[in-house]
């Protein structure tokens, strides 16, 4: 049976807008798959340690020429690596924070990224399907003020995209602050709308990536 990595990073527990939408991706997969295996890691609640040089250097050596305490410094990373290696589909809840990613998801980046497997000429999990729910307060849309201030997708695109080659594809929940915001109230249709479709689109891909795995 398939395998999905789900990864969440909001750290507004039950309130986060990302968080329901990947629950519904997760949802729809499991009633495909109910004899899969998700593993699951949220970044919120048990976050990973930044990357530091003793974990970082060792990705450049080859695995049997690496010493002792080299082994150690990189484990942790190589059972990252392994984690998005094996899946079949990843799924990634990516809340906008200040115009880029959570920094508990940045660390989670910095340490699958490794020059030789997973990046470079021939990444491990090239082509692996990959979900991105990107949430974000506002709207940053062409034609809105904020358009362009949103560097989740950018940069997602490349470092997901075309650095470790996933086969990517965003849902893009946004004006999630307008039920909270006096001043967006009259933004709230809009917010509730793009909520709706959203779930729609999480549900739908779950669906049909089903499909592409077992076929």
């Amino acid at each position: 049976m398939a395998t999905l990595l789900h990864i969440d990073s909001s750290f507004n527990g039950d309130k986060s807008v990302s968080r329901a939408v990947t629950a519904s991706f997760r949802q729809a997969w499991a009633e495909q798959h109910p004899e899969g295996t998700v593993i699951y890691r949220d970044l919120a609640t048990d976050p990973l340690p930044h990357l530091t040089a003793e974990a970082y250097y060792p990705g450049f050596i080859p695995a049997e020429e690496r010493t002792q305490e080299q082994q150690a410094a990189f484990a942790l990373r190589d059972s990252l690596v392994t984690e998005l290696e094996t899946a079949d589909a990843v799924l990634l809840g990516v809340p906008l924070y200040n115009y880029s990613v959570p920094s508990s998801f940045k660390a989670w980046l910095d340490h699958i990224i490794v020059v030789g497997r997973t990046a470079g000429e021939a990444p491990s999990a090239a082509g692996k399907p990959a979900t991105i729910v990107t949430s974000r307060g506002g709207s940053y849309r062409p034609g809105t003020p904020m358009e362009g201030r949103d560097y989740n997708h950018p940069y997602l695109q490349f470092v997901l995209g075309q650095q470790l080659q996933l086969d990517v594809e965003f849902i893009v929940p946004e004006l999630t602050l307008a039920p909270t915001t006096p001043a967006m109230a009259s933004l709230v249709e809009q917010s509730e709308a793009s909520a709706a479709q959203a779930h729609e689109d999480a549900r739908a891909r779950a669906k049909s990536l089903a499909t592409q795995l077992v076929a």
